[in-house]
């Protein structure tokens, strides 16, 4: 949606166009579950916080400002709240135990792009466009080795600013901190491919289909510990 000067726009219009609407942008797209209210009061202190900027350049300010509020604004969508989760205590220490990665960062290795809606080579601007078609599709999990050199790996995700992960994977894919741990003997083992999918898909695929295959394809690797990293 856009406006002329001629027409007025409400604080709900303005704040909910942050989140795949005329003004996209996956970093503040929290704002769209913040009560009007709320995101009123999250502008008038980024304000007060960007005119001290002007004082003495401390940005920091700013950038603990809209961390402390996507997270508020993250805590009030609670479209997947569960009371308990399944816990397993380890059978042996971590230092002897095969651990594998899974992370929703939607990365994937050049030459192996996983598709999404059957797409090949799609931007990541595409993947924000289709973000409703993609959020009905299967998730596909790309293999990476933990080896893979960073310039041959790739992400796209239609569900936030990849711009962080593409400055460094770890971020979002550990995959150097692990093999760092194994090397100090933290670890016991590392499995030869991390994982990795892109987390706006069908929840309802994910935890019907995709997760049993995929708990399967880790037993058959003899996986005893799993890192989990929710983007």
């Amino acid at each position: 949606m856009t406006t002329s000067p001629s027409q007025s726009e409400s604080l709900t219009e303005f704040k909910d166009s942050f989140a795949y609407g005329s003004r996209t942008d996956l970093n503040f797209k929290f704002l769209k579950s913040l009560p009007d209210q709320e995101a009123a009061e999250f502008f008038r202190l980024l304000l007060l916080k960007l005119g001290a900027v002007l004082d003495d350049g401390d940005f920091g300010r700013v950038i603990d400002h809209v961390l402390e509020w996507q997270a508020r604004g993250y805590a009030e969508a609670k479209q997947f709240a569960y009371d308990d989760g399944p816990f397993t205590v380890l059978a042996k220490p971590l230092t002897a135990a095969r651990m594998a990665l899974i992370s929703s960062s939607g990365h994937f290795v050049a030459g192996d792009d996983p598709r999404p809606l059957g797409i090949a080579d799609m931007t990541q601007e595409m993947a924000v466009a289709k973000i409703m078609e993609i959020i009905k599709a299967p998730p596909t999990l790309s293999a990476i080795p933990f080896d893979t050199p960073p310039q041959r790996l790739r992400v796209r995700h239609g569900g936030y600013d990849i711009r962080g992960a593409q400055a460094d994977h770890n971020v979002v894919l550990p995959i150097d901190g692990l093999r760092q741990l194994r090397a100090e003997g933290k670890i016991g083992a590392l499995t030869d491919v991390a994982y990795a999918f892109m987390g706006v898909c069908s929840q309802i695929r994910l935890l019907k289909q995709s997760g049993p295959q995929w708990v399967a394809l880790l037993q058959e690797k003899e996986v005893e510990a799993l890192l989990l990293v929710p983007v």
